[in-house]
């Protein structure tokens, strides 16, 4: 943990160098010039052990830095006699350094905050009762034990138990949900007042949090185009300086007048070192991205982060995105002489065996039917089998027309359900309308996106109609449907031309489209690996606000790198002409050169603080009901 200013050891030298230095000055004022002198050395030494030794070790290995340039100015200062200012800056480029690497610090800490989310120690259920081990050494499979108020040590299925967990450190969701027998929780998450039982799915070494903070951590060296720019700039900076001072020492010799020269060449050193620009960057993007962490915002690298706040236009898959993921039967229509229970039933008999969502959806609707025999299924279009003696078929509308009852089938599908069409021995016996809701916060979440801009679109493999009326509740226009993963991708592409397009989706079904896409955004992954290798930001949440929440963040961050990338030029560019002619001297220059270093640093760190529309709590959602 990064202590308080005054209780860090790596500010000791400079507070040192910074007393020794002030008692100089005073000293010399009252005219005890030995004393003075003395004071000042001792500064100088103070000030220049926290950069000289590593100046000179990347010289060694023939690397050039900003700290081989402060020596230079510095030994020169002292050869030429002004032992003060060599002192001054000694102090100020030592105190400017601890303080980049306490802001560096501080950026980092939102993934030390994330890793102590993990208990040290965890209660593992063996069989001859429970002991308590280290969180590390938890294995899959082995039963945790988490008491009320107890965190989570890995990620798991609850096997016995039921109570309510706060994930809203992992994930962002303010709201506590309940978990019992069958339910994924993730490491990190709190328990609430019951005692759950969890079968680790995941080792404690290896588990969705500690691969957030892996991705983040690599996030770091993952460069955007600014910090390219400023690497660019900054890079071949520190010889050219180097060449600048030397020519101007060489013209004092040759107009007849070295040591005034030489003098202004160190000070040229220090006046176009750029200590400002290579921290520009770095610091605001760390802090950006530790922040994001504890949204529950995932950022894989710093260049996913810059173009995250260059988006223009979103595209959000519709199943699992926009939806709950949840279908459910929300409408019967039986034909004449069946019975709504009967229709369900022999659905449900005939679905049991299958994986397909809409699948679950109707068995949940009848749980006490009977397994059919002789099930068939016929991959994208339905299946079949006998049910109490009666062959019964159960598809989509393209493999059974639903004949008499298509004005009933129609209706369900401009209502934004999709019809699943049953059969029993030839005849249809019903229509039976399932839908997958709305997110509650769907239509919010595009009418913040609106407010900052935005355009957004529906990407869907469903048919056109239970689309566009999905598409209405959530106040989407441009719905693109009927698409498979090829014709998303393609699709995704032609935006991007246009503009820089993000694609919102779940990471696995939408690969193509989230690789294709300017930004690629996963949501619910909790550090997937799935997800991630398709994706540059993966959300662990499922809130659809933290999509406009982080396009604000973002974009402050992109200003903020803007704003110190200007301001470090500005500051060579400024400083330059006045250290060439002698309006300032050493430790004017020095001094006006630490400040804006600092200056910069600050700015950098508010990259931490999110935007407003990220921090406030949405006003409750609203959405279009899809039945008007």
């Amino acid at each position: 943990m990064r202590p308080e200013w005054w209780r860090d050891r790596a500010l000791l030298p400079s507070a040192i160098s910074g007393t020794f230095l002030v008692a100089g000055y005073v000293a010399e004022l009252s005219g005890v010039a030995v004393v003075a002198l003395t004071l000042q050395a001792v500064a100088l030494v103070a000030g220049a052990y926290t950069f000289v030794p590593g100046a000179v070790r990347r010289l060694t290995r023939g690397r050039l830095g900003v700290g081989l340039l402060m020596t230079i100015a510095a030994a020169g200062a002292v050869l030429l006699g002004h032992v003060g200012e060599a002192a001054a800056l000694a102090f100020l480029f030592s105190l400017a350094e601890a303080l980049e690497d306490r802001a560096m610090d501080r950026a980092k800490e939102g993934l030390r905050a994330l890793l102590a989310l993990i208990p040290d120690t965890v209660r593992v259920s063996r069989l001859h009762g429970d002991v308590t081990i280290r969180a590390a050494d938890v294995r899959e499979l082995d039963v945790l034990v988490v008491g009320a108020g107890e965190r989570v040590a890995t990620d798991g299925v609850v096997v016995d138990g039921r109570s309510s967990v706060d994930t809203s450190a992992v994930t962002g969701e303010s709201i506590p949900v309940e978990a019992g027998p069958g339910d994924a929780i993730a490491a990190g998450t709190v328990n609430g007042a019951g005692t759950l039982r969890i079968e680790a799915t995941a080792a404690g070494r290896d588990n969705s949090l500690t691969r957030i903070v892996a991705l983040v951590e690599q996030a770091h060296a993952r460069k955007g185009e600014r910090a390219r720019l400023a690497d660019r700039i900054a890079r071949p900076l520190v010889p050219a300086v180097l060449l600048a001072a030397a020519a101007v020492a060489l013209f004092g010799v040759l107009v007849g007048d070295p040591w005034t020269w030489v003098e202004r060449a160190l000070v040229v050193l220090v006046a176009a070192s750029p200590c400002a620009l290579a921290i520009a960057v770095p610091v605001t993007v760390i802090s950006a991205i530790g922040s994001a962490s504890k949204l529950g915002v995932v950022i894989t690298s710093g260049e996913a982060f810059e173009r995250l706040g260059t988006i223009r236009t979103v595209a959000l898959d519709k199943t699992g995105t926009l939806t709950r993921n949840e279908p459910a039967v929300v409408e019967v229509h039986a034909a004449p002489g069946v019975a709504d229970e009967d229709l369900l039933g022999w659905a449900a008999a005939v679905e049991a065996t299958s994986t397909h969502p809409l699948a679950a959806a109707i068995v949940r609707a009848a749980p006490r039917a009977d397994a059919a025999s002789g099930v068939v299924e016929d991959a994208g279009q339905g299946v079949a089998g006998r049910v109490d003696g009666r062959a019964v078929r159960v598809g989509n509308a393209r493999w059974l027309d639903p004949a008499a009852l298509g004005d009933a089938a129609g209706s369900m599908a401009g209502r934004g359900m999709t019809v699943v069409v049953v059969e029993a021995d030839g005849r249809i016996a019903g229509v039976v309308g399932v839908r997958d809701e709305l997110r509650p916060e769907a239509a919010e979440t595009v009418r913040l996106l609106r407010a900052q801009g935005i355009e957004t679109i529906m990407l869907t493999g469903d048919n056109e109609r239970t689309a566009r009326a999905l598409a209405w509740a959530a106040g989407i226009v441009d719905v693109r449907a009927e698409q498979l993963p090829a014709d998303k991708a393609a699709a995704i592409e032609a935006l991007a031309r246009r503009a820089p397009t993000a694609m919102v989706g779940d990471g696995i079904n939408d690969a193509p489209a989230l690789a294709t896409a300017t930004v690629g955004i996963a949501m619910g992954a909790q550090g997937s690996a799935a997800a991630i290798e398709s994706a540059d930001i993966a959300f662990t949440g499922h809130d659809l606000r933290l999509i406009p929440a982080a396009f604000a963040h973002a974009r402050r961050g992109r200003r903020i790198m803007t704003v110190n990338i200007g301001l470090a030029l500005a500051i060579i560019v400024g400083l330059f002409p006045l250290a060439l002619f002698g309006v300032l001297g050493l430790a004017g220059v020095v001094l006006v050169h630490e400040a804006a270093e600092v200056v910069v640093i600050l700015n950098g760190i508010r990259a931490a603080r999110r935007a407003p529309s990220a921090v406030a709590a949405p006003a409750p959602a609203r959405t279009r009901p899809i039945d008007a």
